[in-house]
């Protein structure tokens, strides 16, 4: 593995300095916030896309780390901290619903993910599925109990364009775009981010453990259906850290067994 002054090539780490347990934002501004849910948490350092911070949860060294939007990224990210000694991670973001059930201020805890992103694609061959690790995925079920908003437990479609799925019609490939949306919301897939497809198939490869729980936004599926009324929500994107934060606390007790 490539490294640089004893840290690896783009995560500014090195083993010993973060923990077992790694939430994992998209965005390195919500870092600080999500660190702010641990105990004695503090800062370790920046590099591009990728923000880290540390804290303790149930006494456990536990970390934070940003991944930027994407696959490429995210693989960079996992492969990186687990060569630094994370060996579970939860992706927590936000996600646009694609069910109509899924309102935004709803949560989505992903039971599998659509690979419709290229960097899987290098790790794995297209039939390989991208699910989440058991034990990780029922402690993130077991930690939205406390959630007073809707909880959905599904697939989640792992997209690479955000514009693709935004804007199909003026993209070249619209057929092939809109054909694979209509599929999706036939097979009940429950919500769209950018991410979790990668997370899953690269820690597959790495025998680490993988989840992913994301806030809903919107759901431009309910927009179009006249269900929501405005295309803009001031939802509480709190709940999925919320989720993650007490799934580590579970797990960790589990692991001490």
């Amino acid at each position: 593995m490539l490294q640089t002054e004893g840290k690896q090539y783009h995560i500014p780490a090195a083993p010993g300095e973060v923990g077992k347990y790694c939430i994992l934002p998209g965005d390195p501004g919500r870092c600080e916030k999500i660190a702010k849910f641990f105990d004695n948490p503090t800062y370790l350092a920046t590099n591009r896309e990728y923000c880290i911070w540390n804290g303790y949860l149930n006494g456990e060294m536990v970390s934070v780390c940003s991944t930027g939007i994407g696959g490429p990224s995210t693989a960079i990210a996992v492969e990186e901290l687990a060569a630094v000694g994370v060996t579970t991670f939860i992706r927590v973001g936000t996600c646009g619903g694609i069910d109509l059930d899924v309102k935004a201020g709803d949560v989505v805890i992903a039971n599998g993910a659509v690979r419709q992103d290229g960097t899987s694609l290098e790790y794995a061959p297209a039939i390989f599925p991208a699910v989440p690790d058991t034990d990780v995925l029922f402690a993130l079920r077991e930690a939205s109990k406390g959630e007073k908003c809707d909880v959905h437990v599904g697939v989640v479609q792992a997209k690479d364009s955000f514009y693709g799925q935004h804007r199909p019609a003026k993209m070249p490939t619209a057929p092939q775009l809109l054909a694979q949306w209509d599929a999706w919301k036939k097979l009940g897939v429950k919500a769209s981010e950018m991410e979790s497809g990668t997370l899953f198939v690269v820690s597959s490869l790495l025998r680490t453990r993988a989840g992913g729980v994301f806030s809903v936004v919107w759901n431009q599926e309910r927009f179009d259906a006249g269900l929501d009324t405005d295309d803009t929500h001031n939802v509480d994107t709190e709940a999925a850290i919320r989720v993650a934060v007490e799934a580590i606390k579970l797990l960790i007790e589990q692991d001490k067994k």
